[in-house]
């Protein structure tokens, strides 16, 4: 069962964290009052949040003004650790570590949160848009240097104070790791060792910057992992052996390999994966192929925004075998040849082209729906069907 709510912490009717998820929304109050109760609410909608907010500030406002004092009860104390790390799960780590204000039975439970989201941008004067940073704007990153002295040592005390409890999911993010004057490539494999030696099963890391070694070999060889997620900005080095035998979920955001025996071999390595989501991984590569009977879902975003369209020499040839494949999603500009080979299964696809692609290359979405032919339900952007209807006027 999946929870989607929108989760405020508050203390004396300030709000010390609001996270919105994916609807349908709910909304989830923890009150600290003054007299030392805490209590949670649970509203549908913003206006019936502001309705509460208002009539418990009203509540306390006649309290005090009666000189009598109510007695409060800690519900959130009669709660088990389990909803609560549930509760954590939702917020930064930053912002976990801040509920331990909230009453005694807050104090240490921080430390046990299933979740640990480490984000240096957390720690910038300056809100940043991760989109942004991904391109290479020395001015940019200048503008926005996150606090690393403060970010390192906050999470170095997290990982030293949550002793030896298992990590479900880890997140990192270094948006300053750009610069090795400040963080250093062995720290960062320090953090990410802890994870692995906590049996961390969800692996999420953001770097901004050019090391091919920012990403220990260790964690290639890794036994619980299920789910990985990176997002680079630069050629990722991989060791010769590569091993997730329980990895089903792979996302690779900007992740450049070094030239096609690289990619195949991540590839291979995963012999249970299930999801596939591929961004602008194709500078180095040639001719690659995806071959997995497990694989269910395929994410393919080819913008390929340096090279030149219609340039054989930066082209890959890209086969995709995958018996089980059922939804296939491609958002780009054609600028690399796809085989879809042994695909019957698909059920689902998503065919994107942005507006301002050339519509004389037409042939290209052609022949790529083409080999959707077995496919239940399509979709296909307007330029996409534009190029259709025009060949089916020229009939």
């Amino acid at each position: 069962m999946h929870l989607s709510l929108v989760l405020c912490v508050c203390v004396n009717m300030q709000v010390l964290y609001h996270c919105q998820v994916s609807p349908p929304q709910k909304l989830v109050v923890i009150l600290r009052s003054r007299t030392g109760g805490s209590t949670i609410r649970q509203c549908t909608t913003h206006q019936q949040y502001k309705i509460f907010a208002q009539k418990k500030s009203k509540r306390l406002t006649m309290s005090k003004n009666s000189g009598h004092k109510q007695h409060k009860v800690d519900h959130i104390s009669n709660l088990p650790d389990c909803i609560l790390h549930q509760i954590l799960s939702f917020m930064p780590t930053k912002e976990v570590v801040k509920t331990s204000i909230l009453s005694t039975r807050w104090k240490s439970l921080w430390a046990f949160a299933p979740n640990i989201d480490f984000d240096d941008t957390l720690f910038s004067d300056t809100n940043i848009d991760l989109d942004d940073a991904l391109i290479w704007d020395t001015e940019f990153h200048d503008q926005h240097r996150p606090d690393v002295t403060s970010f390192m040592n906050f999470l170095e005390r997290v990982l030293l104070l949550r002793g030896a409890s298992n990590i479900e999911k880890f997140s990192l993010t270094c948006f300053n790791s750009y610069d090795e004057s400040q963080i250093q490539r062995s720290q960062i494999h320090l953090w990410i060792s802890n994870a692995i030696m906590h049996n961390v099963q969800d692996l999420h890391l953001t770097f901004f910057q050019e090391d091919p070694s920012v990403i220990p070999w260790s964690m290639f060889d890794h036994t619980s992992l299920v789910s990985l997620k990176i997002r680079a900005n630069s050629v990722t080095e991989l060791p010769s052996c590569i091993s997730f035998p329980c990895l089903k979920t792979l996302h690779l955001l900007s992740v450049v390999f070094p030239n096609n025996d690289h990619a195949e071999k991540l590839f291979l390595g995963c012999p249970v994966l299930e999801e596939l989501v591929l961004s602008d991984n194709w500078m180095n590569l040639k001719n690659i192929v995806i071959s997995s009977s497990t694989l269910k879902s395929l994410t393919i975003k080819d913008w390929q925004p340096f090279q030149p369209l219609n340039d054989p020499a930066s082209s890959c040839k890209i086969k995709i075998d995958a018996a089980n494949l059922t939804n296939f999603d491609y958002t780009g500009i054609l600028s690399n040849e796809f085989l879809l080979n042994n695909v019957s299964s698909l059920v689902k696809a998503c065919i994107h082209i942005p507006s301002d692609w050339p519509k004389k290359d037409g042939c290209r979405v052609i022949d790529l729906l083409k080999q959707l032919r077995y496919v239940v339900s399509l979709r296909l952007s307007s330029c996409a069907l534009e190029v259709v209807g025009n060949l089916i006027l020229q009939l």
